[in-house]
């Protein structure tokens, strides 16, 4: 779902990538880990990979939306943890691969899995009972703009340039635009919105914890993910017992729509994007991130049959193009 990007030029870690649609971009495993050998003669062109990850994850946002109509919140976002795990686990296990080790290790990962993965999966799916699932996407879209804000405080690798200054600008400028604020907000749910943003926050945040904390730590990018979405899991089954009831029925879309969530958008996809950097790279690779609002919003609109205003695809563009300014860094000066 969200495609994680770290913010700047950085070596992500693999738990970067336990993120939906988010999906923002992560970038290949551990530092100091050696990466695989890239792979020739791949089955599926990494193109048509492409274009498959960014559908899941644009789609994310409408499965949520309608895994909502049967579940609570907290309940969509265990299923989306839960499955995705499973997933992963299917992947260890096919290799022979162990979980992390180490009490330390496992305890970042439980950090890492709330900012991660608890909190914003929460938020999203509490936010779309009251906004359409294409606002959502776009929310998602500002991370990068939340993390290139903070990295510029918290990571002293990451200087302010007036390039990222105007990107930040051009961004939330968009945001503005995509909420009417000339009209008021009117017609915008202040809640609803208000918790899509805080989720594409936790991105950030989680990152920034995450490179702090497990940038050395021992794993596969599979088994180290695989580990948080087991923490996940066990946060919002507590979370979820604590706080809403069991459901009465399973109805079949909503309970599909779940499972396709987690084993689609949470599993196999971090799978496919862990491929798509080892062969192409991150800075091709992150490239999806542009892609998946595009993709929530028009699910939304011929799914769903969510309205579509003009300020909601001009107002994306320019948070895209604001999010991608900031991403980008100035060449070296050219001596005279």
């Amino acid at each position: 779902m969200s495609a994680p990007a770290t913010p700047g030029t950085t070596s992500a870690t693999p738990a970067t990538l336990a993120t939906s649609a988010n999906p923002a971009t992560p970038t290949a495993g551990p530092v100091g880990a050696a990466r695989p050998a890239v792979r020739r003669g791949r089955s599926l062109d990494w193109r048509v990979r492409f274009a498959v990850l960014s559908v899941v994850w644009g789609f994310s946002f409408l499965l949520i939306k309608v895994g909502t109509q049967a579940y609570a919140p907290f309940q969509v976002a265990l299923g989306r943890v839960l499955f995705g795990a499973l997933a992963l686990l299917c992947v260890l296990l096919v290799r022979r691969e162990p979980l992390p080790r180490g009490l330390r290790t496992w305890g970042h990962l439980t950090v890492a899995a709330v900012l991660l993965n608890t909190a914003p999966f929460s938020l999203f799916a509490y936010a779309e009972l009251t906004i359409p699932s294409g606002l959502a996407g776009i929310c998602n879209a500002t991370s990068p703009l939340w993390g290139m804000a903070l990295s510029m405080v918290a990571l002293s690798e990451d200087r302010p340039t007036r390039r990222r200054f105007a990107g930040l600008g051009l961004g939330f400028l968009g945001v503005l635009i995509v909420l009417g604020a000339w009209q008021g907000f009117a017609g915008v749910d202040a809640k609803g919105t208000a918790l899509a943003l805080l989720a594409s926050l936790c991105y950030p945040i989680g990152w920034i914890y995450v490179r702090r904390t497990l940038a050395a730590a021992p794993g596969s990018p599979v088994a180290l993910t695989g580990a948080q979405l087991l923490l996940s899991t066990l946060q919002l089954g507590l979370v979820s017992a604590l706080f809403t009831s069991a459901p009465a029925s399973f109805p079949l879309w909503p309970t599909l729509a779940v499972v396709a969530l987690g084993a689609l958008g949470t599993g196999m996809a971090l799978q496919m994007q862990y491929g798509l950097v080892t062969e192409v790279g991150p800075t091709t690779a992150q490239m999806v991130t542009y892609f998946i609002p595009v993709i929530a919003t028009t699910a939304g609109v011929l799914v769903l049959g969510e309205q579509l205003h003009w300020n909601t695809p001009v107002g994306a563009a320019i948070v895209l193009a604001g999010a991608a300014l900031t991403q980008t860094r100035s060449g070296p000066r050219k001596p005279a």
